[in-house]
């Protein structure tokens, strides 16, 4: 099975312009269903879109259960633990600045956890460039950084704070084990099963403790359709892809990009200001990707 036949230069990009509009789909989104019930839909009308696509490909499955449970660790981690840490974040009202910046530490964290596990080599760039996107990071979110704190001390639930580091954790791990594990699985039946143990895992927590309930509505509808099609299929195929194809410190760099990103689409959209000091920022940040996706 060949990896998609976009430009290997491309796919980077791709993937974090479509990755970046995660939390405005789930913002759209969570007013109409609650968090689990609503993955549990987009997982599996994902699950089926991906049938039928492995069906036309003539995708192979694993050749061993072990290879198997392997995915499906993966997708709870990637798809199940850190999406519905976010989700369920979100929809307790934790500020989204908080969100992004604890999520932003996934690249240092990854490439940090990959050097001892997976015993990858970070050369001097890559540490230089990924603690840039870091600092880059903070710069763009560092007035929303202080609404966080306001709003920390003044009330909302400490568990939101703890499901979005249960999402750093489950993203974080899960990519590795990706890397570990999976390296060599077919893109589309290998994605398709990690989907199945996200889906368990997401249909698990909904009967245990959301009601269930969904609001129907056109806008609904529309956020679920992108969350499938855009979110679920095109950006993580491109995830996938580009975990086949490159050491994780780079491919960790890339994340950065995503709160630069959701930070114009919420100037664009809700009419979020950005100052001097965010402008700067974004420009740091693609500087440190320039340097951590170096090969040299």
């Amino acid at each position: 099975m060949k990896n998609l036949t976009l430009s290997p230069r491309l796919i980077p990009w791709l993937f974090v312009l479509i990755w970046s509009t995660g939390f405005v789909a789930a913002k759209y989104g969570l007013p109409y269903a609650e968090p689990f019930t609503l993955l549990s839909y987009r997982n599996g009308l994902t699950l089926i879109v991906l049938f039928i696509i492995m069906q036309v490909k003539k995708s192979i499955w694993p050749s061993s259960g072990m290879a198997f449970i392997h995915l499906m660790v993966t997708g709870l981690l990637i798809h199940g633990v850190y999406l519905g840490g976010v989700f369920q974040a979100i929809k307790w009202e934790i500020p989204i600045g908080l969100t992004a910046m604890i999520i932003g530490l996934q690249p240092l964290g990854m490439a940090f956890i990959a050097g001892i596990i997976l015993h990858e080599r970070i050369i001097r760039k890559q540490w230089i460039g990924l603690i840039i996107g870091f600092l880059g990071l903070y710069l763009v979110l560092f007035e929303k950084f202080d609404l966080a704190i306001e709003g920390f001390f003044t009330g909302f639930s400490f568990l939101a704070v703890l499901a979005v580091f249960g999402s750093l954790v489950g993203i974080s791990l899960g990519t590795i084990y990706q890397k570990r594990f999976c390296s060599d699985m077919d893109l589309i039946s290998g994605t398709l099963i990690q989907y199945l143990g996200a889906f368990i895992l997401c249909i698990i927590m909904s009967l245990c403790f959301e009601t269930g309930d969904i609001l129907w509505t056109n806008a609904f509808m529309i956020t679920l359709a992108w969350q499938v099609f855009g979110l679920s299929i095109g950006a993580v195929l491109l995830l996938m892809t580009m975990i086949k194809q490159d050491a994780l410190a780079r491919v960790g760099s890339y994340f950065y990009l995503v709160p630069a990103l959701v930070a114009i689409q919420a100037w664009y959209l809700f009419d979020e200001t950005m100052n001097f000091i965010s402008i700067i920022g974004v420009l740091l940040i693609v500087f440190a990707v320039a340097i951590a996706s170096s090969k040299k």
